[in-house]
């Protein structure tokens, strides 16, 4: 398979033109690419001030195979490949130059890619990222119910929700800076474009968020959820996953999608009980390049 096979662009609109078909074809494990691809379609490519987005789509027989984009903060999100698809791309792109800040995709895709990429580069992987892939099956409302209802989070709700975020990221130790999420920052964060829903007490007081992504390719992808940890081990999160869940079905998607810690028992336990099926498993590396040495 020759290196020309991989087609780079810098033009959105032009790869989804060519690509699209191929991410929706898979709507649940292409789900991050959807979403992040239409976020930059939709604000601009360079919407965050980074050097332009590539975009890349590995096209054979006539169809496209595979494709790959970086993200704003230098990330290569890639799809699926075969490890004679790995040394293709990853001798095209250090040929080229590139120097990725890391890589993302299904665990054997991306482990294949870090060595592949160390090996051509000299650029040290460092795992940081681990995830469950999950696609809603039969929703199943979780017994017993608390009481309660859900509620969709209005412009009233902003301050609630930008906390319970940043809660949120320190809860999963996610890598981002804590204090870049407040309400002056907020859309510049990658909770912005979501939709949140409160579960309530019947009092009306929020116990538990869930966010959801808005629809791309008949997806919807649920994320993130939080209850405050005073809050749990009370049935909230399952009752809010089950709102959004439905909210999405209702609204004709196809594929719901989320993701889950591996290292989180409750939750994993938790989404598989209404309705949840594993997909796949995700690793994301860092690349470390290494100082220069001084002669």
């Amino acid at each position: 398979m020759l290196p020309d096979d991989w087609q780079l662009t810098e033009d959105v609109d032009d790869f989804l033109a060519r690509a699209g078909d191929f991410l929706r074809s898979r709507p649940a494990l292409h789900n991050t690419p959807l979403t992040d691809i239409e976020k930059l379609r939709t604000r601009g490519a360079d919407a965050h001030g980074a050097e332009a987005t590539v975009f890349g789509r590995l096209e054979s027989g006539g169809e496209v195979r595979a494709i790959f984009y970086r993200t704003p903060r230098g990330f290569l999100s890639v799809t699926p490949l075969s490890a004679e698809q790995v040394g293709t791309l990853a001798a095209h792109l250090a040929g080229l130059g590139h120097s990725p800040s890391g890589v993302i995709s299904d665990h054997d895709t991306a482990t294949a890619f870090a060595e592949t990429w160390q090996r051509h580069t000299g650029a040290a992987p460092v795992p940081f990222w681990q995830t469950h892939l999950y696609r809603l099956g039969t929703l199943t409302p979780p017994q017993p119910h608390p009481e309660g209802r859900g509620r969709v989070a209005g412009e009233k709700d902003h301050e609630q929700v930008v906390c319970w975020c940043r809660e949120f990221c320190v809860d999963v130790a996610e890598n981002v800076s804590i204090d870049a999420i407040d309400a002056g920052s907020w859309a510049d964060t990658r909770f912005a474009d979501k939709h949140f829903t409160f579960w309530e007490t019947p009092d009306g007081i929020p116990v538990s968020m869930a966010g959801s992504t808005s629809m791309v390719g008949g997806m919807v992808r649920v994320d993130p959820v939080y209850t405050p940890a005073h809050l749990r081990g009370r049935g909230y999160a399952g009752a809010v996953t089950v709102e959004v869940s439905r909210a999405a079905l209702t609204a004709g998607a196809t594929d719901v999608v989320l993701f889950a810690d591996p290292t989180n028992p409750t939750s994993n336990a938790l989404y598989q009980r209404i309705g949840y099926v594993h997909v796949a498993d995700f690793t994301g590396y860092k690349f470390s390049y290494g100082a220069p040495e001084v002669g």
